[in-house]
């Protein structure tokens, strides 16, 4: 072997966090989960959005086409919502209307909370298909991910409506996801839901077959309301959003907790249950047993 030259020495391997072929690795996976987290936090947080009110509906839905008095509904909503979320004090960005960011119903909302003159987040997700993010979201809230996962913590974590028109299998998923975190009392806070379009609604599912059979309770019928028109939607939104009509304090998203079932002789997590601190700021942190 030759001897080394006196001043030789190896090319400069690439910072870890630059370097891509590590971060696309399986073994980087919990990095692409956490960016997923700590990306949008940081707009959030840069953009003053305190809240959100979020709107599900079918990607199909054209403004032309045979259901298209839906999205005129969904556009005339989120406008009202954007007008009314503006007279809300407190320095911050609240009730932000938020979809899921491709055409359709996530288009209507995202178009008329930007006629409106608000922002609007968009937190779009790759598919092969149908899912391209439309013009009417703030450049600086529309999202890409990866990970559905992580898209859903986004659209339940700062939520305090949730607003669903008619749609198809995505929006069932959605929606029925959202119901189950309400109805197993997750999450520490409520999420108030509206089902728009009360013929489409019971039609695809029978509720009150699900009360019979004793698959839900008879009080899980009162976790959502119907709505037909985007002014008996609004006015069933003042009425339930009240309680977070008070000037929020930090300027930082009001990220729900999630509840924690307490162990025996853990008296740090039981206080903290019974009392809870205030939804501000509202992002969830780790509590350890008092010695």
């Amino acid at each position: 072997m030759d001897e080394l030259k006196k001043d030789s020495h190896l090319p400069r391997p690439p910072l870890a966090y630059r370097n891509e072929d590590f971060l696309k690795h399986p073994d980087a996976r919990p990095l692409r989960i956490l960016s997923e987290y700590l990306e949008p936090l940081t707009h959030f947080r840069n953009h003053k959005i305190r809240d959100t009110v979020v709107f599900f509906g079918s990607a199909r839905l054209a403004e032309d086409g045979p259901m298209g008095q839906f999205y005129e509904a969904a556009r005339q909503l989120a406008r009202l919502i954007t007008e009314w979320g503006a007279s809300v004090d407190g320095g911050v960005n609240r009730f932000v209307v938020t979809s899921g960011g491709g055409p359709g119903i996530m288009e209507a909302a995202n178009r008329g909370a930007s006629e409106a003159g608000g922002k609007t987040i968009g937190l779009n997700i790759g598919l092969p298909f149908e899912q391209f993010p439309n013009p009417y979201i703030t450049p600086e809230l529309s999202f890409e991910f990866h990970y559905f996962f992580m898209r859903k913590f986004w659209f339940a974590y700062m939520a305090k409506a949730l607003v669903v028109f008619p749609g198809g299998f995505g929006t069932l998923d959605e929606l029925f996801e959202l119901l189950t975190l309400v109805q197993t009392r997750k999450l520490t806070k409520k999420i108030f839901i509206i089902l728009y379009g009360s013929e489409y609604w019971n039609e695809l599912i029978n509720f009150k077959a699900l009360v019979k059979h004793g698959m839900i309770a008879e009080a899980d019928l009162d976790l959502f309301k119907f709505a037909d028109d985007p002014q008996t939607a609004m006015e069933l939104l003042k009425a339930a959003l009240p309680l977070y009509r008070k000037p929020a304090e930090p300027d930082v998203p009001a990220i729900a907790k999630t509840l924690v079932k307490p162990e025996p002789g853990d008296p740090a997590i039981a206080k903290t249950l019974v009392k809870p601190e205030p939804d501000v700021p509202a992002i969830a942190t780790t509590v350890k047993p008092e010695p």
